[in-house]
This record gives structure tokens, sequence and C-alpha cells, in this order.
């Protein structure tokens, strides 16, 4: 297949398709709104912090296989058009405005024989009656003229290069045509098994599916750990053996607690899922309820730092309290969401003498989370410490060492670990070394 292919929405979802896209040999035009996003590409470059991405985009420009533009018209030179534009939270609800307002650009320029494939996290219909109608006002009817299908992206930061080319693809079309046209587009272009569903929205619920799924089991990795704390066990070790047993065709999995969960999606669709719920009439209590106990754990951290400073022989108040990681995930400088932000502000308004310090986190990004300014390295962050709070678990959290760590800080300080997962080992050597240990659950 030699298709020229137009991605709408150049942003994080966007930029990773179109780069693996390009990197195949494909002609792959970005479609955005921002001049900064567009700007950055055309000179090869990405803002986007996302390992490998930089590279395949300085190569993939480099080759004239990538372009972007703010010029909508590109469309009508497409023979697939990717939409991967952000539907975020209205309330309650979801917001769609972005996907209608793309979908009428693009109504403005699609021609007979195109594919159309939805990306965006959407609620089931929004494929069949929001985006279909919209695209069908010039005259051209699904199915028939051009080809709509609702494709879920499955991305996970940190890993979105690896997962394009090795995860099966959902494939759900308003026709089997469209699923058909859609499949084939994704096994020839990435080589990849798909998985056709019955419609669009079957596609689209099954993403919500994985993300309640997800958020679900964080929840009950935190209520255990939680629980594990006050029995004295460590809850690493309960989930490792409970995640052995078979069942099903899989095993049990039961995901790690920590400081919290960020990010658009997990934060988010679960309410998508409860709001079309109650739309229909119908009260289900799990969505909220892992939103629930995932929202608490910035405040529990807090606690846990405070009650450990106190056992220290310390005051909070009194105390130096370092924060390393704003990141809602290791290895990435994305913080939409991140429970570091509460954490941050809980210790602020305790009055602690507060120092942050996130190596892969923007200028920009740590000013949506404090005021403060961050610490020059890594070293100066963490000099003098009476506690140091581990809220990611960044490559470069991870090279130090127990002695790193028991050299910098006071005698008797406090190592909290919201996500790096210390070993057995490492906490028994920080414990040696006079330094208190206390994870979430452990």
């Amino acid at each position: 297949m030699s298709a020229r292919i137009v991605v709408v929405g150049f942003g994080y979802v966007g930029a990773c398709v179109g780069a693996v896209l390009a990197g195949k040999k494909y002609q792959v035009v970005g479609v955005d709104t921002r001049p900064e996003i567009v700007d950055a590409i055309n000179a090869g470059e990405t803002t986007m912090n996302e390992p490998g991405l930089g590279d395949l985009v300085r190569q993939s420009v480099a080759d004239g296989h990538l372009s972007a533009t703010m010029d909508m018209s590109e469309v009508g030179e497409a023979d697939v058009i990717l939409i991967t534009v952000g539907t975020p939270m209205n309330g309650a609800a979801p917001d769609t405005t972005q996907v209608e307002a793309a979908c009428k650009e693009v109504a403005q320029h699609l021609r007979p024989g195109q594919l159309v494939v939805l990306k965006s996290t959407v609620p089931p219909f929004t494929t069949e009656n929001t985006v279909r109608p919209v695209l069908e006002s010039n005259g051209l009817k699904a199915g028939q003229d051009f080809y709509l299908a609702f494709c879920p992206e499955r991305l996970a930061e940190g890993r979105a290069l690896h997962e394009l080319q090795v995860l099966p693809v959902v494939v759900g079309g308003v026709d089997p045509e469209s699923t058909d046209r859609a499949a084939r587009f994704w096994e020839e272009a990435l080589g990849l098994p798909t998985i056709r569903v019955s419609n669009a929205r079957t596609a689209e619920m099954s993403k919500l599916a994985d993300n309640l799924w997800i958020d679900l089991s964080i929840a009950i990795g935190n209520e255990l750990a939680l629980l594990s704390d006050r029995l004295d066990i460590d809850v690493l070790e309960v989930i490792e053996a409970a995640n052995s047993l078979p069942k099903g065709r899989h095993h049990v999995n039961i995901l790690l607690p920590s400081v919290g969960v960020g990010g658009s999606c997990l934060t988010k669709d679960p309410w998508f899922v409860d709001h079309m719920a109650r739309e229909r009439g119908l009260d289900l209590t799990l969505p909220a309820a892992g939103r629930g106990i995932n929202e608490s754990m910035p405040a529990t951290s807090v606690a846990l730092i405070t009650e450990e400073l106190a056992a220290s022989g310390r005051s909070i108040e009194d105390s130096t309290v370092v924060v390393l990681g704003l990141a809602f995930k290791d290895n990435t400088g994305d913080v939409r969401l991140t429970p570091a932000k509460p954490v941050v502000e809980m210790l602020e308004q305790t009055g602690c003498d507060l120092v942050v310090y996130d190596p892969l986190v923007t200028p920009d990004g740590i000013a949506s989370i404090t005021s403060l300014r961050p610490a020059e390295n890594l070293q100066s962050a963490i000099a003098g410490a009476d506690c140091i709070a581990f809220l990611t678990g960044h490559d470069d959290f991870r090279r130090l060492t127990v002695e790193d760590i028991a050299g910098a800080m006071k005698p008797r300080g406090v190592v909290f670990d919201g996500r790096m997962y210390f070993s057995r080992e490492q906490i028994e050597g920080l414990e040696a070394a006079g330094l208190r240990y206390r994870g979430i659950g452990r």
C-alpha cells in the first residue's frame, strides 16, 4: 500500500501514530491548529516527551515522509484520514467539541474513496451518531462514497512507539465494508493483527472498558495497600503472590498501588462510563468507587509522610521535604492531572521547607504545579533533606544508590516511596543507614 495519510490533531497520540507510519515510509501530513506544534515538526522536532519519538520525527522529516501544516485542505489529498483530537471532560460529561469541529473541517474536503478513522476516545455511538452525519453533510454517504471506522488508541506513555507496532488494533466500522477497509489498512501499514468487532460503538466501548479496568485494578491495589499497612504486611509481596493464580485465559492481574493516578485517560474515562449509565437510568457503583479510591491517594501519601516524620522526632512544618518527580508517570514529562500536584499543594499548606525536582518536566509544566523554583539538579535537591518523597520512578532517580541517599539526607531522615517500589534489600540498606522507609502498603 502506498497510501497518503493525513493525521488531524498532532498532539501526543497524533504525533506518535504519524511518526510510526512515516517511519514505515508512508507519506504522512499532520494537521494541527497550533503553530508551535506545526513549526516544531517541520523543523524535525517535537514537543512531546516520548522515548524514541524525537529521533523518529527527525529522521522522517529529513527523509521527506513527515510534515505538518495548519491547512486542512490537505485532507483532500489523503487516502486515509486519522482523527486524533482531544476529548476532555465537560463537568461529568465527555466533551466532543473538538471531534465535531475537526469533522466539520474534514467534511469540506472529503472526496469519494477515502477512509476516515476516528481514534479519539469517545462514548459509544459518537462515530455513528455524531461523526457520521457531520461527514455526510457534504452529500457523500459513509459506506458507499467514503468509509468510516473507529479504532481506539491503546498507547501507554513511555512505551507508545513499541506498543503501536505490537498491539493488535481494534476495528469497528459503521458498516462491514468500512470495518474491512480499516482493518486492511492497519494490517498492511503496521503488519499487525486486527480485532474486528461488530460496529463502531463496540470498538468505542472497548476503549472505555480497558481504562475502567485499569483504574479499578489500581484501586484494588491501593485498598490492599491500606489494609496491608495496618497488618504489617508488604503489599507488593501480596500482589506478586496473588497474580500467580491462573484465572480464565489469563492470570489475576492486580496493579500496583501508588501516590495516585494521573493523565487524561484514566482520570476521565471511568466518568464517561458512569455518565453514560446515568443517562440511561442505570446507577453503576464501580466507576465512581475506583475514582474515589485513586483520587484519595495524594492525601493518603501526605498523611504517611507526616506520620513518618513525627515518628522520627520531627514536625512536618519544621522539616525540609524534597519531592522528586512531578510527572504522572515514570520516565515522561507529562503533568496532565498529575497526582503530584495535590501532594505539592498539601505540602505547601503545611509550611514545610519544600523542594521540588523533575528532570523531565518543562519549566511551563512545573509552573502549572507550583510557583516554587525547582532545584537545579538531583544532588542539590536532596542535600540536607529531612524527607525525600519519590512520586515517580524516573530512571534518573533509580540510579541513586542507598549510599547516595543516606549521604545526602539528615540523620534519621524519611524516605517516602510513592512509585519507586524499592526492593527489600534496598529498604534494609536504608534502614541500616539510619533512615526511615515508608511506602504505600509497605
